[in-house]
């Protein structure tokens, strides 16, 4: 690819390479971001919507939402919907050339410095009435000789302050117990996997941003979900589903007004039920010699029988024949089958 390109030396816009070559910004988000960074302060200072700069530029329904909605994701854009003293309801803009987050889009609107700019400038100093003086330079002053011979210094002493278990031994009493945890409290592993939760809650949205100290404030209030059956990620999901489209103002608060507001109902202990008894099985009985036809042969009766089963089928199998004797000729059995019998 060969390259041809002439630096401008009036009518440009000075553009970032983090913008230029940022990689979820499309072309549309990019243009729009550069063309409202280049206009001039007569036209900027106007309280023109971001909708009509956008117009302007030919971006209009569809492109213009994905191009708003990426330059808000990334941080370019932020906005404040607010009620007016006349109750009409007014919505603020503010797009930087740079990312910001929550807090420093609001010190920005606010007048504050923001990301990038220093938080103070040095004031100009009046300059000192009259011509300057001459420095007066004198000699080193005088000690007397007291005969006494220059000892070196002592070694320095340790002098922070002992702790109170140290000044409790020195004065002789005895150091106080640590308060036991309460009975209600969650315990360790809870607690420690609450506070990780909190702690990740920036992954899923900028605005949900806590330190440590404060994720320790919340972490009792996420372990009792813990306590009721919610699992991590459930909690989790709860936390960052349905934020308001305005932004959150305090990621504490709101955290705060969540876990309590939504707190699931205790779970219920449910008694198991006990398993039905078994009823004792019958006693095995001992083996018989059953005296039918063959070789002497034995079994285990189950109630009252005297034969085995193949002596009994048998003997059923042999009476059954003697009631239906069958005729020895086959016409005669046709004549009987014929006539019913």
């Amino acid at each position: 690819m060969l390259r041809h390109a002439i630096a401008p030396v009036r009518r440009y816009t000075k553009a970032s390479h983090d913008v230029v070559r940022h990689s979820r910004l499309n072309s549309d988000a990019k243009v729009l971001l550069l063309y409202v960074q280049g206009l001039p302060e007569s036209e900027a200072a106007a309280p023109k919507p971001l909708s009509e700069h956008a117009a302007r530029l030919g971006l209009k329904g569809r492109a213009y939402q994905k191009a708003k909605q990426l330059l808000a994701d990334c941080g370019y854009l932020h906005e404040w919907r607010e009620q007016g003293a006349r109750g009409r309801w007014i919505t603020e803009q503010l797009l930087a050339n740079v990312t910001l987050t929550r807090d420093e889009a609001v010190r920005a609107r606010g007048g504050g410095a923001g990301a990038g700019g220093d938080d103070c400038v040095p004031s100009e100093r009046p300059p000192t009435v009259g011509r300057p003086g001459e420095r007066t330079v004198g000699g080193s002053p005088q000690t007397e000789d007291s005969g006494e011979k220059d000892l070196p210094h002592p070694p320095p002493q340790d002098r922070r302050a002992p702790d109170a278990d140290e000044a409790a031994v020195a004065i002789g009493e005895e150091p106080e117990p640590e308060p036991e945890a309460e009975p209600g409290s969650a315990p360790a592993p809870e607690l420690a996997e609450a506070e990780g939760v909190l702690l990740s809650l920036r992954h899923a949205h900028r605005d949900l941003l806590l330190g440590v100290r404060e994720a320790r404030l919340l972490a009792d209030a996420a372990a009792e979900w813990l306590r009721r059956g919610v699992s991590a990620p459930d909690l989790r999901r709860a936390l960052t589903t349905g934020l308001p489209a305005d932004g959150i103002r305090s990621a504490v608060g709101f955290l705060r007004h969540r876990l309590i507001q939504k707190l699931p109902a205790a779970r219920r202990q449910v008694t198991p039920t006990p398993p039905p008894e078994r009823t004792a099985a019958p006693a095995r009985r001992s083996l018989v010699t059953c005296p039918g036809p063959g070789d002497e042969h034995v079994f285990r009766p189950r109630n009252d029988e005297t034969h085995c089963l193949r002596c009994r089928t048998a003997a059923a199998f042999e009476a059954t024949l003697r009631l239906q004797p069958l005729s020895e000729q086959w016409r005669t059995r046709v004549q009987e089958c014929a006539a019913g019998a």
